[in-house]
């Protein structure tokens, strides 16, 4: 027989009754957090959004008009990408979604703009003593160039959030042309980040 082969302490087999808890603790030490850490007083959310093209409409996003493009339907100007910062901020504190925010059976926000429904959402978190501190925002659309757009949708992201442009992300991607974001519509994806005021 030749010499033992070192081995490593966290490297245990379950053989004997007992194994259980001492290999639990091993596990324990050595998991990482699911979530990046964040300091107290700190939160963070994600949103979602999608919308169908509609030619009739003009084309919101990011908070920008944008022009050759067809728009996208809904109860207010359609705006899924600030649709989808305003359901993670509204998420990160605790406050709802857009939806019982802004309730798509009230005449109120019929063809709103989307711009002041996310002022009327930062309120909100102002209200609940929060402020948002950080925004990453990806767009999946065919169309339009997202990198065309990305510096002046920053900018009115980063103006209508009340937070510095270099706190705010956006990029563009596509689906390569397969499903809903490939030729039907705009989806959105936001986390947010909030601190308390």
């Amino acid at each position: 027989m030749g010499p033992p082969i070192p081995g490593e302490v966290g490297n245990r087999k379950l053989t004997e009754p007992g194994d259980e808890a001492l290999l639990r603790g091993v596990l324990a030490g050595a998991v990482l957090p699911v979530e990046p850490p964040t300091a107290a007083g700190e939160r963070t959310g994600i949103g979602f959004d999608a919308h169908r093209f509609d030619p009739a409409l003009p084309l919101r996003l990011g908070g920008l008009a944008v022009k050759g493009e067809p728009g996208l339907a809904g109860h207010s100007d359609g705006d899924a990408a600030l649709h989808a910062v305003i359901d993670a901020l509204l998420g990160a504190a605790g406050l709802g979604d857009i939806g019982s925010l802004y309730p798509a059976d009230d005449p109120r926000w019929q063809d709103a703009d989307s711009a002041e429904l996310l002022r009327g959402a930062v309120d909100r978190l102002s209200d609940a003593g929060w402020h948002p501190s950080g925004i990453d925002l990806a767009i999946v659309a065919q169309r339009p160039s997202i990198a065309e757009l990305r510096d002046e949708m920053v900018k009115r992201i980063a103006g209508l959030c009340g937070v510095d442009e270099a706190a705010v992300s956006v990029k563009g991607t596509t689906s390569d042309g397969l499903g809903f974001a490939g030729n039907e519509g705009i989806a959105a994806f936001a986390v947010a980040a909030i601190a308390r005021a």
